[in-house]
């Protein structure tokens, strides 16, 4: 079938519908996937009070998010794996049991080490939930309707990040830091029972193999890969820690991509690399990559200036990123639903541009004396640009490869989202903290040598998605029935 960006209209008389036990099921992951991305941020506004109270070092403190992100980055490869070998039910069953106990044990953790537990716990359970959304939206919905559902996805990915921190500043202005935990933790137990209750088997299970040499070479190379990220700028970290991540994360990660590579003619592995063959699948993974890493870059940049140079305190500055945010995410189902008409092109290439204008606005605007309006439109409209974009690249992504390949894909966009999230994070940091260590000792008072270090951070950020902007104007539709190369047999129907 030609792919075209012409309207689905033309393409048929009748515009396709979704079976509402279908809906039911894509909601109760939403709405579930929404709870676990939502408790993901909400542990950064608390790190100060939990330092205060468990009288540890920052650094150590700072294990509380790296530790969840390792997590993530190492169970998400596993989850395709999963996904054939359990049920739906089951494997949504698994993963929201793990965030329960994991919010179960910070919740009453007496020390940081329990604590850390916790973390690791919820992580694993969230790091199911999203791959599990991913692959039911792509098995359930025509390719018709997906557009506007990945746009409601879309809608979970923005909304909850931003409201994570706001919560939990909400909370701690009258609260323990422990409540950030009990005020989630009823909410996740309520969503597990009725999900339980309501959600149907979509998939098939396969006695699929687990090659158990592939696993620890994953936790590695992903693992090691997210952590070196995070160690680029960190003045705290002994030196040697980042070259020695670094090559070890690379190493791991050149070993399991060969050896994913003979597992595939078996269809035994992993993580199947088989969805780079589909050039418009690793073309949209690409544009994704560079729009994570713009969009988390700019969300740990932005704050910190906020804070440290314009001296707002956690709670403001919630609210001042709150708008974009809840923006990005209302236009989600919008965005959507222009998609299935008109397609890519006509979102993906001016967003992008919008998400330009707005990272050169705050390389060339920003400063001590700047109006806090000022940087509310800028935010603003920078999520605008991104509530563009990711709708548009999640579904030509996943409806770019065969079905048999949908949990590998789903997979690999849970990852990429860690791995290029960390690496936004590193260069924002980095860039800002070098520059304005440099001004600081030419002699620039602290809040100027801080603006202007996230000016050049902004701006180095501009110039890499510069890549994505060009990138973005070679995305099309995807067909709607992918030809498995090596089954083509087989073909994905169209639902």
């Amino acid at each position: 079938m030609a792919s075209t960006d012409a309207p689905v209209a033309a393409q048929s008389a009748e515009r396709p519908r979704l079976d509402p036990r279908d809906k039911v099921t894509i909601t109760v992951l939403l709405l579930s996937a929404f709870v676990v991305i939502l408790n993901e941020t909400a542990m950064n506004v608390a790190l100060d009070a939990i330092i205060d109270d468990l009288g540890i070092t920052e650094r150590l403190a700072q294990w509380l998010t790296t530790g969840f992100l390792l997590t993530m980055a190492v169970v998400i490869p596993i989850t395709g794996w999963l996904q054939q070998r359990l049920t739906t039910r089951q494997t949504y069953a698994l993963a929201m049991g793990l965030f329960v106990l994991g919010t179960l044990v910070a919740a009453a953790s007496f020390g940081f080490w329990m604590l850390l537990a916790g973390r690791i716990v919820q992580a694993a359970g969230t790091a199911i939930v999203f791959p599990l959304m991913m692959k039911t939206v792509m098995d359930l919905v025509p390719p018709g309707l997906r557009g506007l559902v990945m746009g409601n996805v879309s809608m979970v990915i923005a909304c909850a990040p931003a409201l994570g921190p706001t919560l939990s500043g909400v909370i701690l202005q009258q609260l323990h830091w422990r409540f950030v935990f009990i005020v989630v933790l009823p909410i996740a137990i309520g969503f597990a029972v009725v999900g339980l209750s309501r959600l149907s088997d979509v998939n098939e299970v396969v006695a699929a193999r687990l090659d158990w040499p592939s696993v620890p070479l994953a936790a590695l190379g992903f693992g090691g890969s997210v952590y070196a990220l995070s160690l680029i700028g960190d003045a705290a970290a002994p030196a040697w820690e980042l070259p020695l991540a670094a090559v070890v994360g690379v190493a791991a990660l050149v070993a399991f991509v060969l050896r994913q590579r003979v597992l595939q003619r078996t269809d035994d592995a992993l993580l199947d690399l088989r969805t780079f063959r589909y050039a418009l699948f690793t073309r949209s993974l690409l544009v994704m990559a560079i729009a994570m890493m713009a969009m988390f870059g700019s969300i740990i940049a932005l704050p910190l200036v906020l804070q440290r140079a314009l001296g707002l305190d956690p709670l403001l500055v919630g609210l001042v990123t709150l708008p974009g945010a809840l923006l990005m995410g209302l236009l989600g189902p919008v965005v959507g639903r222009i998609y299935d008409r008109r397609g890519p092109r006509v979102l993906l290439v001016p967003g992008s541009l919008v998400v330009l204008a707005a990272l050169v606005g705050f390389a060339t605007l920003l400063s001590v004396d700047t109006p806090l309006w000022m940087v509310l439109a800028l935010h603003v409209t920078m999520s605008l640009g991104f509530a563009a974009t990711f709708p548009v690249l999640f579904t030509v992504a996943l409806g770019s490869v065969p079905r048999r390949l949908y949990g590998s894909g789903s997979a690999m966009v849970s990852t990429l989202q860690q791995v290029a999230g960390a690496a936004g994070t590193a260069l924002f940091v980095t860039v800002l903290a070098s520059q304005s260590a440099a001004l600081q000792a030419a002699g620039t008072p602290f809040d100027e040598a801080f603006v202007q270090g996230a000016r050049v951070a902004f701006l180095g950020g501009a110039i890499v998605w510069v890549a994505g902007i060009l990138l973005a104007t070679t995305v099309r539709r995807p067909d709607d029935v992918v030809v498995d190369r090596d089954h083509p047999a087989e073909e994905a129907p169209a639902v």
